[in-house]
């Protein structure tokens, strides 16, 4: 299903699996949320950001797990973005990862890259790592409460559903096609540069 204008389709993996081992996507894609944010107004380093994972069901081999709270056999996104809904950082796990451990390895992996980052709006299933998040990142870990029985778009967490259906669009992005993790994490990577290029051109 590649496109007929694009090199031949073991070239393309090539560059792609480069650019995934030397953080190449990565790169791109702070460099683009860059640009999207000062197009917004927005300062570099967002002062506040978003919290959460999603379960995806896998068809390939690898590392996969039970999410019995989703009751999805797969893998798990877990996701930190900004009030813009676009992507700060990504780590991909086995489903049966729980939250509050997934949500430390994104922490981890963004520690202090972001000065201005002082807020983390994030759900109730984190409520355990509030003091570490405090510790890693120097922020506060507000918790997001859901209201019981009733279907309400909860302050600033709806950010972070709209990212997930951003995902949603991408073919690739539907179920976890990949192997490995640090794979899935970099078509992650593509699909919001992809975003941010569109959103970039219409300017």
């Amino acid at each position: 299903m590649m496109p007929l204008d694009l090199p031949p389709w073991s070239t393309c993996y090539d560059y792609f699996r480069k650019w995934r081992n030397d953080g190449t996507w990565e790169r791109l894609n702070q460099r683009l949320r860059t640009q999207v944010r000062h197009q917004t107004k927005k300062k570099k380093s967002p002062s506040a950001a978003i919290l959460d994972s999603q379960s995806v069901k896998t068809t390939e081999g690898g590392v996969r797990g039970h999410d019995v709270h989703k009751n999805v056999t797969g893998r798990k996104r877990h996701i930190l973005v900004d009030t813009l809904g676009l992507l700060l950082a990504v780590v991909v796990t086995a489903a049966s990862v729980q939250d509050p451990q997934g949500g430390q390895l994104v922490l981890e992996k963004v520690g202090l890259r972001f000065p201005r980052l002082r807020l983390i709006w994030a759900d109730g299933i984190y409520r355990s790592i509030i003091e570490w998040a405090r510790r890693t990142c120097l922020a506060v870990l507000a918790i997001v409460q859901r209201t019981p029985k009733t279907f309400v778009k909860l302050p600033h967490r709806w950010i972070v559903e709209r990212t997930f259906a951003w995902f949603g669009r991408y073919r690739r992005l539907s179920k976890d096609y990949e192997r490995q993790c640090q794979t899935s994490e970099a078509v992650i990577y593509v699909a919001m540069i992809h975003l941010m290029l569109r959103r970039l051109g219409r300017t």
